[in-house]
């Protein structure tokens, strides 16, 4: 086998292994609780915000591909640059964490000397899919909850809103009644509580807010089921490839189109019961 090629593979073994030990330490069991302790804080005024911004971040991605393809490369870049979301101190662990991983590789000659500004993106770029991959553990996390609790998909905060809005004013409205919570339960499985919009959206409201904070901990199970599955070191050698080619170009992950399109379904799912009811 020629020099070089043993050279090159001797680089890769050592780059997996750095890569594993990496995975491990950050986003095992363990890391993953030292890393959610820096979520305690402004991250959970920041977290309802970034969970707001998660559509336009989208929409901007895309309009930054766009621009690329028909060849205005300077605006797709410029669009490709915006940074929409808060910086949480959590983001900023995991980037800081990054930075002097790539930093040691790269002393040891295993990731070739790439541009700051490239490195950074990439960074910020890996930081923003695990994100995407927290908000896909909350919407699971919902789906559960509306299959356990009223028996019906509710993939997002929206399908959720309707039968939790109308499980508190059954409730309300039982513990109210003149003649007993015995006979109001008998009541009202005959005559439906009546809701007003105003209860629907204060609900979707309050389980928005619990939503984002959920989010903001999702990683306490995402993290050790990426790693389990391989997912944190496969992007994490992404990351390193990409480096390799010295290129910052516009893209997205597949996570980012998944949680939208959670987000999408769970909008026309609230429609669609809406008109029927």
């Amino acid at each position: 086998m020629p020099r070089a090629a043993t050279e090159n593979r001797n680089d890769d073994i050592l780059r997996r292994t750095e890569v594993d030990r990496f995975v491990k330490a950050r986003y095992g069991i363990c890391g993953t609780f030292a890393l959610h302790r820096a979520a305690f804080g402004l991250d959970l005024l920041r977290a309802p915000v970034n969970v707001a911004l998660a559509p336009i971040f989208l929409l901007i991605k895309l309009a930054a591909i766009l621009f690329s393809a028909v060849g205005a490369k300077r605006v797709g870049a410029w669009l490709a640059r915006r940074h929409i979301f808060l910086k949480s101190d959590m983001a900023r662990r995991i980037e800081a964490d990054l930075h002097a991983f790539v930093t040691r590789l790269s002393a040891q000659g295993i990731v070739p000397d790439t541009p700051p500004e490239i490195i950074e993106a990439r960074i910020a770029r890996h930081v923003e899919t695990r994100n995407a991959v927290s908000e896909i553990t909350t919407s699971l996390l919902v789906l559960i909850a509306g299959l356990l609790l009223f028996h019906q998909a509710t993939p997002g905060i929206i399908s959720l809103a309707g039968p939790m809005a109308e499980m508190r004013a059954y409730s309300g409205a039982v513990n109210e009644f003149l003649l007993g919570k015995g006979l109001g339960r008998m009541w009202y499985s005959v005559f439906p509580v009546a809701m007003t919009p105003a209860q629907v959206i204060l609900t979707g409201v309050v389980l928005a807010m619990i939503g984002s904070v959920v989010t903001t901990f999702a990683g306490l199970i995402a993290d050790p089921v990426q790693v389990l599955t391989g997912t944190h070191r496969r992007r994490l050698l992404q990351l390193l490839k990409r480096l390799d080619q010295e290129n910052a170009a516009s893209s997205l992950e597949r996570e980012h189109l998944l949680a939208r399109f959670g987000d999408l379904f769970d909008v026309l799912l609230g429609l669609w019961r809406s008109l029927r009811s």
